[in-house]
Order: C-alpha cells, then structure tokens, then sequence
C-alpha cells in the first residue's frame, strides 16, 4: 500500500487543486448584533473574505462554562437548503436536533457560518437579486473557473479563514477545536481537519467514499456542482488521502450504508487506506467508522448524539 510519506506535498497538492486562491487569513470581524437565547449568547458577525465577497456566521458562546472552552466549526448541508445556511445550527431539524445548539448544551463553542450561495448569501453572485440558490451557485462556479478558481476552493478558503477567527477568540481554547457537519458539511469538516493542523477532531456525517467511486457509479447528477474539483480524478489522490492527513488526530466518520452518495466499497477503500495510515502514525484507535445498516443520505438523532459524545471525550 502506498501510504503518505510527505504531507505537506499532498496539502500543497490540494491546494493546487482548489485554484489561485490566497491563502487563508485572521479577518476583522464585525459584530452586528447579540441576542441571548436559555443556553447560549449567540454573536451575529460578518468579514471580508479577501477576495471580493462578505461572509455572515453566527458564534454561539455557551453560558456558565469554564473558559478558555473547546470549540467546534460547524459547517452547515446543502440539500437544496440554500436560505437555511448557518441557520442550520441553531434550528432544530427533522431529527430533533439543533446541531450547534446541541454542542453549545455539552459545553462547546461553535462558530458557524454562509458558505457561497447560502444563508445571507443566496444572493452573492454573478447575478445579485436578479437569481438565488442553484442560480447563484451555478452562476458562482462558472465565473469561479474562468479566475482560475473552483466554487469549492473558494468555500474551503472561507472555512479555514472562519478558523482563523475561532482560533484567535479569547473565549476559546486553541488546543481543542473540531470540525463537524453533514453531506456538504461532511466534505467541508474533512476538507478543514486536512489542511489545518490546529483541527484537532473531526467528524463528517453521511459524506465520506472516494471521488472515484461516486464517478464509476454513475449517479453524478445527484451531487449539486459544489463537489466537482477540477483535476480531481487525474490528480492521483482520491478521498484516502485527504483522510489519512488527519492522522494522527482523532476523526469519526458517521454514514449510512446504503448512502447513494457514499457507494459503501469507496468508504471501504478510504478506512482500508487512512486506517494504516493512522497505524503507521501510532494511533490507530483514533480513526473509527460507524455505519448504519439500512440507511440512505440521512441525518439521524443519533449520528448528533455521537457527535456529540465524541467531542466530549475528544476535546
């Protein structure tokens, strides 16, 4: 098995790949407003991204804990959601829960915020009022190819610059930040904890298989255009490698069996691949896979649940 040898090489490959994309940057943050929920304090704030368009997110700053505290980017789905945006965060779901709010309840600080085409940005396009969600990101990804860019380098790029800010809050313990999220989010948590060392645990939900066998399946119209990395195919890496970057730092991967989006022989590949990754790094106990038999592109009261368990014992 041809296991890593040069991290560093493959972030800078990774990078490569994104697109002429600046590094990411501590932006100045802007509050523009506070409002108390029981819970949490919860800070709407918003920066520049460097790169000609605003950010919004919320951070979410528990009441009665000891602090500096751990704390965790949440990154919000996609599903077609595009108004939800970091409002996935704090509005319960389908599965009961409200993802950040559950965090914020088990002592963590989040930070959460718009990725392009989302939230407060539906509008942040080519196009501006004139079109919104599937418009807007696909407007996005067109203009992003003819800069030399690609929409999910640029998403990446304002993840890690969130990172950035969490990392720099005197509220927060730098030596305890996850990342966490679901399908889109998923991607975006494992994105982050391989290119960012200070991620120190991560878990992505019901997003995980190799980019070669989402391809060989045939269902690429499933995935909305976020997830098309050009180059990706040809690169020699696949989803393993970006996985096993994480070792030897603690990850929990959390996805249905029967996931169209994750053919189950690809997460197979990837645990097969970074499990000896992490063997050869001296922790082989801190990469675990849970499948749930029966289930399809799902988030589940208990996939929150284990999430948030996980960082208890992680962080």
């Amino acid at each position: 098995m041809d296991l890593i040898r040069n991290p560093d090489e493959i972030r800078q490959q990774l990078w490569r790949l994104l697109g002429d994309i600046p590094p990411p940057f501590l932006p100045s943050v802007s509050i523009l407003s506070t409002r108390d929920l029981p819970t949490c304090t919860l800070e709407h704030l918003t920066f520049a991204n460097g790169l000609g368009d605003t950010v919004y997110g919320y951070m979410l700053l528990p009441k009665g804990i000891e602090r500096p505290a751990p704390a965790v980017l949440y990154h919000h789905e996609h599903g077609g959601k595009y108004s939800l945006g970091k409002d996935a965060a704090i509005k319960v779901r389908e599965n009961g829960y409200a993802p950040g709010l559950a965090l914020v309840e088990a002592g963590f600080i989040v930070l959460a915020i718009d990725a392009y085409g989302f939230g407060q940005r539906e509008h942040q396009g080519p196009g501006g009022a004139s079109e919104s969600g599937a418009s807007t990101e696909l407007s996005l990804y067109k203009r992003f190819v003819w800069e030399g860019r690609s929409l999910w380098g640029m998403m990446a790029h304002d993840d890690l610059t969130a990172l950035r800010y969490l990392l720099s809050r005197p509220e927060v313990d730098p030596a305890r930040i996850g990342a966490a999220g679901m399908s889109l989010g998923g991607s975006r948590a494992t994105w982050v904890a391989a290119l960012d060392e200070r991620v120190k645990a991560a878990v992505p939900i019901s997003q995980m298989t190799r980019y070669r066998d989402f391809a060989d399946s045939g269902n690429l119209r499933m995935h909305t255009i976020y997830y098309y990395v050009p180059g990706m195919l040809v690169s020699g890496l696949d989803m393993e490698h970006i996985v096993a970057l994480t070792a030897p730092r603690q990850q929990l991967i959390l996805t249905g069996d029967l996931d169209p989006l994750s053919p189950i022989a690809g997460i197979h590949k990837v645990m097969a691949y970074a499990s000896e990754v992490y063997r050869e790094a001296g922790a082989p106990d801190n990469l675990e896979l849970v499948l749930y038999e029966g289930v399809a592109h799902a988030y589940l009261p208990a996939m929150v649940e284990a999430m948030v368990e996980f960082f208890r014992r992680a962080l």
